[in-house]
């Protein structure tokens, strides 16, 4: 992965149920060699478990800014995804092809991914997670009017949903 330095200096959360542990764990090696700090909120095994204590661990720290990205893995991505969604300031996306994995983040700014550990090689999983750290943000462009217009239309919504 070539990601720019402020980026490296960010802190990115990582989680995952008992379906998406051993992707998590493949995945962490890649992380920690590109962020100064990747913090593992669990699960630590492939014990059973409920996928939605971990998503919302993960979400809880991007919502409050305490970290910069978050990475979720479970079977599918899905549920993951629903619940990162309810805390405000997430904007989760579960991404098993690339092109999402990018297009996410360049048009939505997407904060969190998640990826199903059923629905992807590891290797797949490595270039779906390098295009979303990659893909920065279109709005922050010149001529990306339409995506900052658009996400703060969706950052209004969170406020008027938190009333």
């Amino acid at each position: 992965m070539d990601l720019s330095e402020d980026k490296q200096k960010g802190r990115v959360v990582i989680g995952s149920d008992h379906a998406g542990y051993a992707l998590k764990e493949h995945l962490k090696k890649t992380l920690s060699s590109q962020f100064e700090q990747v913090t593992d909120l669990g699960t630590y095994s492939d014990k059973s478990c409920d996928y939605t204590d971990f998503a919302a661990a993960v979400a809880l720290e991007v919502s409050r800014g305490k970290a910069i990205h978050g990475v979720l893995i479970c079977a599918t991505g899905a549920g993951m995804s629903i619940v990162a969604n309810k805390f405000p300031g997430v904007r989760a996306v579960a991404c098993n092809d690339h092109y999402t994995a990018e297009y996410s983040r360049r048009h939505n700014d997407a904060n969190i991914i998640t990826i199903g550990a059923s629905m992807v090689t590891p290797e797949q999983a490595n270039t779906i997670l390098r295009k979303f750290l990659e893909a920065g943000f279109d709005g922050d462009r010149e001529g990306g009017e339409r995506h900052r217009r658009r996400v703060n239309k969706i950052i209004e919504i969170d406020r008027e949903n938190l009333k």
